[in-house]
């Protein structure tokens, strides 16, 4: 009798509708608002995913040696180069070496915009200069990497860009990926 009796003044007190109690609504709106922000979250990941620089990291990792035997290479034959960017012509000027390069392959990567790098491959003029006129812009920093056209060494830096007055470019192991 005393549980009928405690059930009727638990009805005869709710006086409201449950849809017209503010704590109602209080213990609905956490979790759908919850829920809309991880919707907006998985929608705004996947709008526009990140571009990969470099797409494959474990070939990337295991070629390390290989890249880092050629830029010792590169330093054991004495292989330096000037460079110069400015009004969208690029000059490499060899200094190390007295050898006469044929092609060199100069490919340039964006830190973070792999639609931006591009590659050039240059011979020298009469005064053993190697001169391209880009036609794109090239401002900013840039991850710039010489090797001749064997591929058999290798010279890499990181360059921001113009510079108007010749460069150092050295090869070195500790700097080298």
């Amino acid at each position: 009798m005393l549980a009928k009796f405690t059930f009727t003044i638990f009805v005869i007190s709710m006086k409201t509708a449950w849809y017209k109690e503010p704590w109602a609504w209080l213990v609905f709106i956490l979790p759908f608002t919850a829920v809309v922000a991880g919707i907006a979250t998985v929608f705004i990941a996947n709008h526009e995913p990140d571009a990969l620089v470099v797409g494959d990291y474990y070939k990337k990792g295991k070629a390390i040696n290989l890249e880092l035997s050629k830029v010792k290479q590169a330093q054991k034959l004495g292989i330096k180069f000037a460079i110069k960017f400015d009004n969208n012509q690029l000059v490499v000027k060899p200094t190390g070496i007295e050898k006469e390069f044929p092609v060199l392959n100069v490919n340039f990567y964006h830190p973070t915009q792999a639609d931006k790098d591009f590659y050039l491959a240059l011979t020298a003029d009469g005064n053993g200069l190697f001169r391209h006129h880009v036609e794109q812009s090239v401002n900013g920093k840039w991850r710039i990497t010489i090797t001749p056209f064997e591929n058999h060494w290798k010279v890499q830096n990181t360059l921001s860009l113009p510079q108007s007055d010749f460069v150092d470019f050295l090869p070195d192991p500790t700097k080298a990926i």
